[in-house]
């Protein structure tokens, strides 16, 4: 199994999630006492929150790219970034390093393709939702993506993320809200769900939505658990 370097702290909550699921999945494979071959360089997450709230991406990626090299110096085959929104900077990070980045649109692509849907529904930060870095990468793949046409709505989507998902609070009525979201998407044509922020995870679930949902932090997870173990 080759080493996988994981970028966390974005949020950390996030991050337990990742951990936890490539243990679990390597266990499973292995069985016994294994569990993963893994380093974890996490980040000061106010930090990058700020950085965004001013709008320096220049920044966000600087700073990630340096813990990409951080893991690659450390012994680390391959890159996952524990996030979706940091994305956005996904290409100063390849620039970093000479091992591969794990894009986790390219994962939850294929997980979409092997459910054999085309169109999705799409929830995440603002920034997920509004700019294409995400949509587009899904898009290479002939997906359709879809958004909440209120602005209203993505912005409550984006404040329970931040104020809520990402202090560990989980709320019945933003759950409520959620599932009202994925009701419209699903109305406006979305054949699945794609849960793009690996938070969005602890609030919905398979049983929020009347469509198959796609969990991007579990979907990427066990696609690095999945390239670790691949030939090189």
């Amino acid at each position: 199994m080759r080493t996988i370097g994981l970028i966390g702290g974005l949020s950390w909550e996030s991050s337990t999630e990742y951990y936890r699921i490539l243990n679990l999945e390597v266990q499973r494979r292995l069985g016994g006492l294994h569990s993963a071959d893994c380093i974890l360089r996490s980040v000061d997450f106010q930090q990058i929150a700020d950085l965004q709230d001013a709008g320096d991406w220049a920044g966000i990626g600087a700073v990630l790219a340096r813990r990409a090299q951080d893991l690659q110096a450390a012994g680390a085959d391959l890159i996952v970034l524990c996030t979706n929104t940091m994305h956005k900077v996904s290409d100063d990070i390849e620039a970093a390093v000479t091992i591969p980045l794990l894009h986790i649109g390219d994962a939850t692509a294929r997980a979409v393709h092997h459910a054999s849907l085309k169109t999705v529904g799409l929830l995440g930060t603002a920034f997920t939702m509004e700019e294409d870095f995400l949509t587009t990468r899904l898009a290479r793949h002939g997906l359709t993506v879809l958004t909440p046409g209120s602005a209203e709505d993505r912005q409550e989507i984006h404040r329970i993320i931040y104020e809520e998902l990402c202090l560990g609070t989980v709320r019945q009525e933003s759950r409520d809200f959620y599932r009202r979201t994925i009701d419209k998407l699903v109305n406006d044509g979305a054949e699945g769900i794609v849960l793009g922020c690996t938070e969005i995870e602890h609030l919905v679930g398979p049983q929020d939505s009347p469509v198959p949902v796609f969990p991007t932090a579990r979907i990427h997870a066990l696609a690095a658990v999945e390239t670790a173990f691949a030939a090189p």
